[in-house]
């Protein structure tokens, strides 16, 4: 956190000196207290597999997970732009506020959904705290950004990550069935390190982006950016605060996709990650989609678990994960929205 806050403080040091400053750092500051809780919230997205397999350690899959993550978060940066794009607020202090009431809401249906080890969407948790205080504040919302980057990817991520976890699963089973299972799951150990880091590397590039698409919305809001790039200290200081968070370790997610859903083997595990991983590149730089890496690999988890048979899922978790996933934006969004209204009350 050292090394964020060094950042922070360089990155503001080039800012415009004037009113709006400590605020603007502020929700900065704010911002990247978000991309630390989406770390260790979303950790177990990468490594829960690995670990549940024990193709890696607890400890040496978290700081493979931070590596890359890491990494990741300084491969791109069209998500972020899609992310400030989302709402247009009110200039200066006024605007400030809607975007760290947004951010505020998110985190703290993050910290519940944590609570309960429920794997919800960080990602669609900003967009939802985003959209409610900007709603409330009656900013500009672009619906249809809203609509074409967030809503329809929400929904087709999952279903497409079901079914190509499904056949890619039933692929490594037709290819290894004359092959003895213990050397199957010797070989597969090794591939799913693979995976799982390339999984870290994908939540890196996608989640990462999110904070930096907040954080220059916070900029332009002010007129510090013309939103047009993103600084570079903002990409490090993402970056790095994803990373400290992933290190951090979200332990009671990690159950519920590991071991909660379906009993893992390595086959699966790789079969889940290298599909997931694919998904996360393809919407980052094709479609420049803020998606959800917890749907994603939750659903793939799912896919591979049903070519065993339907009933190995055990569909009341996957039912308790769906429930969280609908509520997640709406959710978000009121509490961002009373975050909003209570410091707007108070003439902040």
């Amino acid at each position: 956190m050292a090394l964020v806050v060094a950042v922070v403080a360089a990155g503001a040091l080039g800012l415009r000196a004037d009113h709006q400053t400590a605020v603007l750092v502020l929700v900065v500051v704010i911002a990247l207290g978000f991309d630390y809780t989406n770390g260790f919230h979303d950790a177990a997205n990468a490594i829960a597999t690995s670990v549940s397999t024990r193709a890696l350690t607890p400890r040496a899959a978290l700081l493979m997970a931070a590596v890359m993550n890491l990494l990741g978060a300084l491969l791109g940066v069209e998500v972020a732009k899609t992310v400030s794009e989302v709402i247009t607020p009110p200039a200066g202090l006024h605007g400030l506020t809607v975007v760290a009431a947004g951010v505020l809401g998110a985190i703290t249906w993050n910290m519940i959904t944590w609570y309960f080890g429920l794997p919800s969407s960080s990602s669609h948790a900003l967009i939802g705290g985003v959209v409610g205080a900007g709603l409330v504040s009656a900013s500009s919302v672009s619906w249809g950004t809203v609509v074409e980057k967030v809503a329809v990817p929400m929904v087709v991520s999952p279903v497409v990550g079901f079914c190509l976890a499904y056949l890619v699963m039933v692929a490594i089973l037709w290819i290894f069935r004359r092959a003895h299972p213990g050397r199957v799951g010797r070989r597969f150990r090794i591939a799913q390190s693979l995976s799982a880091a390339s999984m870290a590397l994908g939540h890196g590039l996608q989640d990462a982006q999110k904070t930096m698409g907040i954080i220059v919305l916070a900029l332009v809001t002010t007129g510090h950016s013309d939103g047009e790039g993103v600084p570079l200290w903002v990409v490090l200081a993402c970056a790095g605060a994803l990373a400290a968070g992933t290190y951090a370790g979200g332990w009671r997610i990690m159950r519920t996709l590991g071991r909660r859903v379906i009993e893992l083997d390595p086959p699966k595990g790789f079969a889940a990650e290298a599909t997931a991983s694919s998904i996360l590149y393809l919407t980052a730089y094709v479609w420049h989609a803020p998606i959800s890496t917890t749907h994603t690999i939750t659903s793939c988890i799912m896919g591979v678990g049903a070519t065993k048979r339907l009933s190995a899922v055990r569909w009341g978790v996957a039912g308790n994960i769906v429930v969280a996933w609908i509520l997640t934006m709406p959710m978000a969004a009121t509490v961002a929205a009373v975050i909003y209204w209570v410091v707007h009350l108070f003439g902040a």
